[in-house]
């Protein structure tokens, strides 16, 4: 009984049906089961949750089956997630002209080595921007954000939302173009594609800011004029996340939150719970905007 996954009984959380089957839509294991088994075995399933949903599951599927399942802990209501109720918000007007200016820049070398700049994708007016760091050599090819192994477990966060990236859902990155090798993206490239990202997040008018990484946490956080640049600069990824963040980007003041980039998860399975409680973070914090919002223009 002395064996770390036998936890009290008083210390370990209760999960309703609902959020077990969110965490194992991410393939998040309960932290009081760490410790006895390696990062390869597959997790037990939570309590009631339904086994663990083959890689292919279809993301559609997800929003049917979880307010089935039992009503949130956290929101009265998760209806609004799945079927807004409010008419979509006509995309700016110039949002073409500022994609074409992304795939035809050429502001920095990155430019003529790249085969396609990646501008972005998902909902024109969206209630969530997601921004990761740079394209990686399928994004490179195909010319849109997150397409690889890391975009399939981003897909299955944003399931585990009831949302999908083409509703409710902005994604891009902050560098446009693959850096050569997949190498950390450099100050000077990062400061050649900041007044793309601004302009972006000035268009799309989002209702929240999530960051995926480090370097999309320490620009967002610099952007929005949220810590100092020696605070950015000495504090880890770890030290950022867990707070609300209130980013000022032109005449907006948006709740920002950090999280791990998927690419991260999926070198560290331990932290998708970690990541977990961002995503909760984040969704509430977008529920409380919305409960004192006057409501859509």
């Amino acid at each position: 009984m002395s064996a770390p996954d036998q936890a009290p009984e008083q210390a370990r959380p209760r999960l309703s049906p609902r959020h077990s089957a969110m965490l194992a839509e991410m393939g998040v294991r309960p932290w009081w089961l760490f410790g006895t088994q390696t990062e390869a075995t597959p997790a037990p399933a939570p309590q009631t949750a339904p086994a663990r949903p083959a890689r292919h599951t279809e993301p559609a599927a997800v929003p049917a089956a979880h307010p089935a399942a039992a009503p949130s802990a956290r929101a009265p209501a998760p209806a609004p997630a799945a079927a807004p109720a409010t008419t979509p918000r006509a995309p700016a007007p110039d949002w073409d002209a500022l994609e074409q200016q992304i795939r035809s820049c050429q502001r920095c070398p990155l430019g003529a080595q790249r085969q396609c700049a990646v501008p972005g994708m998902g909902d024109r007016r969206p209630d969530w921007l997601l921004v990761g760091e740079a394209p990686g050599e399928e994004e490179d090819r195909q010319g849109l954000p997150f397409v690889g192994r890391a975009g399939q477990l981003l897909d299955r966060m944003l399931a585990a939302l009831q949302l999908q990236r083409t509703q409710r859902v902005h994604i891009t990155n902050v560098i446009k173009c693959r850096p050569p090798q997949n190498r950390n993206p450099a100050a000077d490239e990062i400061a050649h594609c900041a007044p793309y990202l601004r302009r972006q997040i000035e268009l799309l008018q989002p209702k929240i800011v999530l960051a995926l990484g480090r370097f999309a946490a320490q620009t967002l956080l610099a952007e929005g004029g949220c810590l100092s640049p020696d605070e950015l600069h000495a504090l880890p990824l770890g030290k950022l996340r867990g707070r609300i963040y209130p980013a000022r980007f032109g005449a907006q003041t948006l709740p920002l939150v950090v999280t791990y980039h998927p690419a991260y998860l999926l070198r560290s399975p331990a932290d998708k719970a970690r990541a977990w409680a961002d995503l909760c973070l984040a969704a509430d914090a977008l529920e409380a905007a919305a409960s004192t919002s006057p409501g859509p223009a």
